[in-house]
């Protein structure tokens, strides 16, 4: 008896740890393959707010792309990551200098971790006195870690200076952090350090090069459609449209 006790609770702590759950403050989704996307969540301004990121499995081991938003979540991520994969994280890309997608790169890199990032992010982060990745990266960098092969791609301003994407073009996976809204959004969201004229040039140039993605990652909100992408074009495009009557 005591046996089985000890059993079900076990299998309860595994069952807490991989974060399914919608309550829990770190749920973690299978995408397709080998990815997931996990969602932390912020207090902002008084709404809570969820910030999607990413992980990838591979045979050398697992790479992030963005941390957790909510900081008391960078332990429980590696550990989750652990008990589900039996995996060690060694890499993680963050894709701007914001909060939520760049805050951990002091802690992460501290556990061992590659950290990376762009040029901009780098200038941003050291303008700040803020924690910086260990390794700068190439404005269009090709990665290859284990048995996958993927692209960081800077396609210009938009929701911030310095965003990035990735795209894993073998499983046809664009990673767009808040350079992407997600399909339920009803605007450009934070714009305090975005350029939304370039914007639309830069989702373009993102449409152009990564053509007929299967799943896009959008930064906060849920889904994974690729409408996605034509939906941030709409909204940017709408937002330039008032802004260009409010000046008449």
């Amino acid at each position: 008896m005591r046996k089985l006790t000890s059993i079900i609770l076990f299998l309860v702590a595994v069952s807490n740890n991989f974060g399914q759950s919608k309550n829990s403050p770190l749920p973690i989704s299978h995408l397709t393959g080998d990815f997931y996307v996990y969602k932390t969540f912020h207090d902002y301004n008084g709404t809570l707010i969820s910030a999607n990121a990413m992980y990838l499995v591979t045979d050398k081991g697992v790479v992030l792309f963005d941390a957790p938003w909510d900081k008391t979540q960078f332990q429980p991520l590696l550990d989750s990551i652990k008990a589900k994969h039996n995996k060690d994280v060694i890499m993680l890309f963050g894709t701007h200098s914001h909060e939520d997608r760049a805050g951990g790169f002091d802690f992460y890199r501290k556990k061992g971790i590659k950290t990376y990032s762009g040029k901009l992010t780098d200038d941003i982060l050291k303008s700040k006195n803020e924690p910086r990745a260990e390794f700068v990266i190439p404005n269009d960098t090709t990665f290859t870690v284990g048995q996958y092969k993927f692209e960081v791609y800077y396609p210009g301003k938009g929701h911030a200076p310095d965003n990035i994407v990735a795209w894993f073009g073998k499983d046809k996976i664009l990673y767009g952090g808040c350079f992407i809204k997600s399909a339920e959004a009803k605007d450009l969201g934070y714009l305090g350090d975005a350029d939304v004229k370039e914007w639309e040039k830069s989702i373009k140039k993102v449409q152009l090069k990564f053509k007929n993605p299967k799943y896009v990652i959008p930064g906060h909100d849920g889904g994974t459609t690729n409408k996605s992408i034509d939906h941030t074009l709409k909204l940017v495009k709408e937002y330039l449209a008032q802004k260009s009557t409010e000046k008449k």
